[in-house]
């Protein structure tokens, strides 16, 4: 069969999918109410289902009355019964995969179970309906022509007492369907070798020579890897290598920071940029329309939505409200239930509502990435947007940073200490300081109210670093991969401290 017959065949296939999101979209707490109910239903019989009587739990009053809100601390000696062989804890289906994920803030590892129902029913149908929404904003697009390039964690998939872990995305590739594997590149063995630097490597050979029409991947990772591309084919920019290239699924970090990167690397006007918002716990949001910063919240894959608002956030202590009394331009802490066996799971992520017809979100930071050492409340949506202010003005690009307080001495004020990476660093530091210090006090009032006069905060500091400093920081960390990230702030000092010794 031709190449453009099958491209129109699995586009068609995947366009049907439209009217099912049309519909949680026009009826969005219908949705998530009957989804609440089915999640209580299903696992009624479960030990935490008799523990919080989850048969007796008939509206969301009670379900918020009978199941207290948890951490991944107080969940986790569920989760390690069933590692070790039990069943029937918290979900009613076998669970034999669990992700593993380091964090940012936490050195110890967390192992989140995905069910069966959840890598079919959540982040299989979150895949296919990325490609839905792309293919039904573009309908001239071709990707199906070519091969998705898909860039995924460091880590293979091991077994422990007959259940399985590692990266969410080395789990998705083992159960991908056949003619996603088709579609894809590296094959499956590559995309799940352990060890970064020589995946990445082999990936690079095995991608060179193929007909690339998409990338997928985290963005800091996916620049590492596309400039090591033209560094071995000795190409001027990537559509020299993959001309066919049409467009980025991304995400895991804020793509502000890297978008003129990406610009130039893949000099294409009509080149599409979409943003999915995925972990560990779940698939939540995809972006749903071309040249957009919203992600439309998907409300059909097994997750029943609460919010907490970060103004009220007292950890597992806060109260929560439904997806029927959010409001626009809060920032909002996500707590989730699914069919993964997760009960009114705090995943640590904020943020806002763009848009209440349809749900629409920007993320806007974690729940602990933030620095409030003096009052100021910087969270990482502020540090992003002031940082993307001083790059236009100083014609500046940067790869990675990271932000820290330094403590008050004696009489002197405080300050935050940045260590930033730049691939194009600005002509003047310390105009660029200005302008990020001026940025930073027009987004937030308690920032600017504490920088008043000097008098508990000064100037911030920035460190220019050297090139390669952040990469090198995660190889010593043994961090290397797709689902590690750089932490962005922080209120101790202990990342930085580690990154200025490694400067030296």
């Amino acid at each position: 069969m031709a190449i453009p017959i099958v491209n129109s065949i699995i586009s068609w296939f995947l366009k049907k999918r439209i009217h099912q999101i049309e519909l949680f979209v026009k009826y969005p707490i219908d949705v998530q109410e009957e989804l609440l109910y089915q999640l209580l239903f299903t696992a009624r019989n479960t030990e935490i289902g008799k523990q919080f009587d989850f048969k007796n739990i008939k509206d969301y009053k009670t379900f918020t009355e009978s199941i207290p809100i948890q951490k991944y601390e107080t969940f986790s000696p569920f989760i390690e019964r069933v590692r070790k062989g039990e069943q029937n804890i918290f979900w009613n289906s076998n669970i034999k995969w669990f992700a593993k994920s380091s964090g940012t803030t936490n050195a110890k590892s967390k192992f989140i179970p995905v069910s069966d129902e959840a890598i079919e029913g959540c982040h299989l149908k979150a895949g296919k309906d990325m490609l839905c929404l792309y293919i039904n904003n573009n309908p001239n697009a071709q990707l199906f022509t070519g091969k998705g390039l898909r860039l995924g964690g460091s880590a293979a998939v091991y077994e422990d007492n007959n259940s399985y872990f590692g990266d969410l995305s080395a789990i998705i590739i083992e159960n991908m369907p056949f003619w996603a594997n088709v579609n894809s590149a590296p094959k499956q063995e590559t995309a799940l070798m352990s060890e970064w630097e020589t995946k990445m490597e082999a990936i690079i050979n095995e991608t060179i020579p193929e007909n690339i029409t998409s990338l997928i991947g985290v963005p800091s990772w996916m620049l590492v890897l596309l400039n090591k591309v033209l560094e071995k084919t000795g190409k001027d920019n990537i559509l020299e290598v993959w001309p066919n290239l049409e467009v980025y699924f991304h995400g895991g970090v804020n793509f502000n920071p890297y978008r003129e990167q990406f610009k130039k690397l893949i000099p294409k006007k009509e080149f599409q940029y979409y943003e999915t918002y995925n972990a560990s716990e779940g698939f939540f949001a995809i972006q749903d329309k071309n040249n957009s910063e919203e992600l439309l919240l998907m409300l059909d894959y097994g997750i029943f939505y609460e919010f907490i608002p970060m103004d009220e956030y007292d950890s597992e202590n806060s109260m929560a409200i439904p997806l029927s009394k959010v409001k626009k331009n809060v920032n909002y802490a996500i707590l989730i239930t699914t069919n993964g066996g997760l009960w009114r799971y705090l995943i640590g992520d904020t943020v806002k509502f763009t848009s209440i017809k349809p749900y629409r979100i920007k993320i806007t930071g974690r729940t602990k990435h933030f620095i409030n050492v003096f009052g100021e409340e910087l969270i990482i949506e502020n540090a992003e947007e002031a940082l993307k202010k001083a790059c236009k003005k100083t014609s500046a690009t940067i790869t990675d940073y990271t932000v820290a307080p330094i403590f008050m001495k004696d009489k002197k004020s405080g300050s935050h200490e940045w260590i930033i990476e730049f691939s194009k660093a600005p002509e003047n530091i310390n105009y660029f300081i200005e302008l990020l210090d001026n940025a930073l006090k027009s987004i937030n009032s308690d920032y600017e109210a504490k920088r008043y006069k000097n008098m508990t905060l000064s100037l911030p500091k920035v460190h220019s670093s050297r090139k390669g400093l952040f990469y090198d920081w995660l190889k010593v960390n043994q961090k290397l991969g797709g689902q590690h990230k750089v932490p962005r702030l922080s209120n101790s000092r202990k990342f930085v401290e580690e990154l200025l010794q490694l400067d030296s």
